[in-house]
């Protein structure tokens, strides 16, 4: 059993075991080589033979306990046919949302479109570096992709004024985006991923009357899913006010928590594994710092189940040497 698995199934951390969001990307010099003869991210992730060899870098620089796959929780709204594309310093852009265009796609037709993520995993599976550890395959949870469909671009901090305003296009689009997330699982599955993770990176963005309809019951709905599959969910609800409801609610395997949160409360609130919570942005400063905050989750966990991770993605303009500190100081607690 891999260190992860050990922490999520059987509750208990020997050592704590370590990956971290966007571990494969941004921030590596290797990674910006490959980025600079291929400026077209889509089609970066759609290319198996570098979203793999992009999702094993982090690997062969650090003693990292899982490899998450190159990609994107984007590709869920481009296998339905919605138009997605990256822009440099802007982030991701969508196109119009057609319910007809959205319904016209099938299995077969969204598999198809989708299948180089696959054979990246299988071929990520099959390499000698994931050898004991995990290999993480994830999807964004249907309120945040409700988001990124309706919105057509990243919220930053709300949504657009008339966003709930087509309530018959929220309630038509939620079961074809939970119907076509479980295949997007379930393929992953397939093809070798060991754990999923659920991103939910706009949940903060809801009051609280609305998560049950949102966020509780669709997330919940895809965490039954993958335990039916006798896999490890782990959920990502970012910016959640409050994570012990989410957690019972809910039923993730475990659950990570943002760098806004306080961990001492999350440790005595919650009972599941927890994974995560130190700020993307303590890899920017120096040394002492990131030696002070990492031993503050370290030492808060201690007696709980615990992944070490961030509270959200490796920012791009971290060192790469912070990075390989704060995994060898982690082996090291």
């Amino acid at each position: 059993m891999t260190p992860i698995q050990e922490t999520i199934l059987n509750k208990k951390t020997k050592n704590t075991p370590i990956w971290l969001m966007r571990q494969a990307g941004r921030y590596l010099p290797e990674f910006r080589e490959i980025r600079k003869i291929n400026p077209d991210f889509i089609n970066l992730c759609l290319n198996e033979n570098l979203s793999s060899e992009i999702t094993l870098q982090p690997l062969k620089r650090f003693e990292l306990d899982a490899a998450i796959i190159f990609s994107d929780i984007l590709m869920l709204p481009y296998g339905l046919n919605q138009k997605v594309e990256f822009k440099k310093d802007f982030g991701p852009q969508l196109g119009p949302l057609s319910l007809d265009e959205i319904s016209k796609v099938d299995e077969v037709g969204f598999i198809e479109k989708l299948y180089p993520i696959y054979k990246s995993i299988k071929k990520v599976s099959e390499n000698n570096l994931i050898k004991n550890k995990n290999l993480i395959g994830f999807v964004g949870a249907p309120w945040t992709l409700l988001v990124y469909m309706i919105n057509k671009h990243s919220p930053k901090k709300e949504l657009i004024k008339d966003f709930f305003k087509d309530k018959f296009l929220i309630e038509k689009i939620l079961p074809i985006l939970e119907k076509f997330l479980k295949i997007h699982i379930n393929q992953q599955i397939k093809n070798g991923a060991t754990v999923i993770q659920i991103f939910d990176s706009w949940a903060g963005l809801l009051d609280e009357k609305d998560l049950p309809n949102y966020i509780y019951t669709p997330t919940q709905n895809l965490v039954e899913y993958v335990k039916s599959l006798n896999i490890p969910v782990i959920c990502f609800p970012r910016g959640i006010k409050n994570y012990k409801n989410y957690c019972d609610i809910v039923e993730p395997d475990a659950v990570n928590i943002d760098y806004e949160v306080d961990p001492i409360s999350i440790c005595r609130e919650i009972k599941i594994p927890v994974q995560g919570g130190l700020d993307p942005k303590v890899l920017l400063t120096d040394i002492n710092n990131l030696k002070k905050q990492t031993l503050k989750y370290l030492d808060v966990f201690k007696d709980h189940p615990y992944i070490f991770n961030l509270g959200h993605g490796v920012l791009p303009e971290t060192n790469p040497d912070m990075v390989d500190y704060l995994v060898k100081m982690v082996k090291d607690y």
